[in-house]
């Protein structure tokens, strides 16, 4: 069979500024969770809103393979039958998880804990990235695992028959080791503890409790300890997800950047421990403004009234990391064109990404004519560069850098054209129709752009 050809896609700058009211996709950590949640509990759970991004469906479909009753009733309405803590089963064929590291790594914590085997790939990129920071710590309930060299994709898992709690410092703050470990922790006799050194989101946390686990958050400095009580009898509970805000984070961007602009964002999360690309905007003089805001499924949500802004450059601090991580690529096309030097410290985790994300936003900025270089972990962006565009951004299959570049284009001086523009869908599905219907011209390279006469 012959390998689906790139599609190469361009934008150009905006003739007339992005207008309109929209909703981004349902937030692609809740949607991950609410599906493994739901096949983890007793009865059937309705979830509305899930993302229908490839990346979720990978996740809708593993558990689908493990014993839970998964089913979709209409667009963003799912219908979860669970099969209980301790009645999944082995499944028939490989878990084939697509570019979802998200997905993979979670789906290792419930694996660890269920007397089942289970093998587990991914496509190109995610066979590249290391799983080692997961299944160590996961070997200590008892489970074992067999992967290629550094801990990359396939695995085998062979789970523990009989669990033991976990009891786990996270070297570094990192929400899916954080997850998988309390997955884990589910189908384990005692107590699992997880000592976290900065927070990260909460998700699994506020979702653990929305389905009837009992957890203790204990503050400690600025980290966090985290308590699970294994074995609990999760209980049948709908889920509304919220708009996902690192999708939010592109309309966002475009709408401060090109002149003009004024854009509504409709139920969007705003847990705190997610927002911190709205924290730097601000900072930067941006003009957002959050009304109606309101608490869904556990989760805070708001509109996001974004006007377009002449922005400042910023420093931001390295603890604000796990609040933003996949949110730099699309920081640094705003700190392009911002007046001044910006600073994002402390992005060693960008390393392990769907991509380099660290390297390949250096390129992608370099490539189009911006100032930029790393020191360390550091990546120090002068803005106002007298030409920006005119490059071609290698995307290395990471839908984040595709749709941040895409951005770009609408507001540098030369096109902007993205190799590959296949994977947006695993996270944001219709992202060049959503930002086309408020006036941006993006479009097939090669082919008329929609937008252009």
């Amino acid at each position: 069979m012959n390998p689906v050809p790139p599609v190469a896609h361009v934008s150009r700058r905006a003739g007339s500024p992005l207008n309109g009211t929209i909703r981004v996709p349902g937030d692609k950590s809740i949607s991950h969770r609410a599906l493994m949640f739901a096949g983890l509990a007793i009865g059937t759970t309705r979830i509305a809103g899930l993302l229908e991004g490839e990346d979720v469906l990978r996740t809708a479909a593993a558990m689908r393979a493990l014993g839970a009753d998964v089913t979709r009733e209409g667009s963003g309405m799912w219908r979860v039958s669970g099969a209980g803590i301790g009645g999944l089963h082995s499944p028939e064929d490989v878990l084939d998880m697509g570019n979802s590291g998200t997905a993979a790594r979670l789906l290792c914590g419930i694996l660890a804990s269920h007397d089942i085997f289970a093998v587990m790939t991914g496509d190109a990129s995610l066979r590249r990235r290391p799983m080692r920071r997961v299944i160590d710590p996961l070997a200590a309930c008892g489970a074992l695992f067999a992967a290629r060299d550094g801990g990359r994709l396939p695995l085998a898992v062979s789970g523990a028959a009989d669990a033991l709690p976990l009891s786990y410092r996270l070297p570094v703050a990192s929400a899916q080791v954080k997850s998988a470990l309390l997955l884990a922790g589910l189908n384990a006799r005692g107590v699992t503890e997880i000592e976290e050194p900065e927070p990260t989101r909460d998700h699994s946390e506020n979702m653990l409790r929305h389905f009837g686990a009992a957890v203790e958050v204990i503050g400690q400095g600025r980290g966090k300890l985290i308590r699970l009580r294994g074995q609990p009898e999760l209980m049948a509970s709908d889920v509304m997800v919220p708009g996902d805000p690192s999708s939010a984070a592109f309309p966002i961007v475009a709408a401060l950047l090109v002149p003009g602009s004024s854009v509504t964002i409709e139920g969007v999360g705003l847990n705190p421990l997610r927002t911190g690309l709205v924290t730097t905007l601000c900072e930067m003089g941006a003009d957002i403004v959050i009304l109606n805001q309101r608490a869904e499924g556990g989760e805070p949500v708001g509109d996001l009234v974004v006007r377009a802004t002449t922005l400042r450059g910023v420093d931001v601090p390295p603890e604000r990391a796990p609040a933003m991580i996949d949110e730099y690529p699309i920081l640094a096309v705003a700190c392009a064109l911002a007046k001044g030097q910006s600073r994002l410290r402390g992005l060693g985790e960008l390393r392990v990404k769907e991509s380099d994300r660290l390297a390949a936003t250096l390129a992608m900025l370099r490539v189009n004519g911006a100032q930029v270089e790393v020191d360390g972990d550091d990546m120090i962006i002068m803005g106002g560069a007298n030409r920006l565009g005119g490059g071609t951004v290698m995307t290395h299959m990471d839908h984040r850098l595709a749709m941040s570049a895409l951005v770009l284009g609408l507001v540098a001086d030369d096109p902007v054209t993205i190799d590959d523009a296949a994977f947006i869908d695993t996270s944001f599905p219709g992202f060049v129709d959503l930002m086309r219907g408020l006036g941006a011209v993006i479009g097939p390279a090669g082919g008329p752009v929609e937008g252009l006469a």
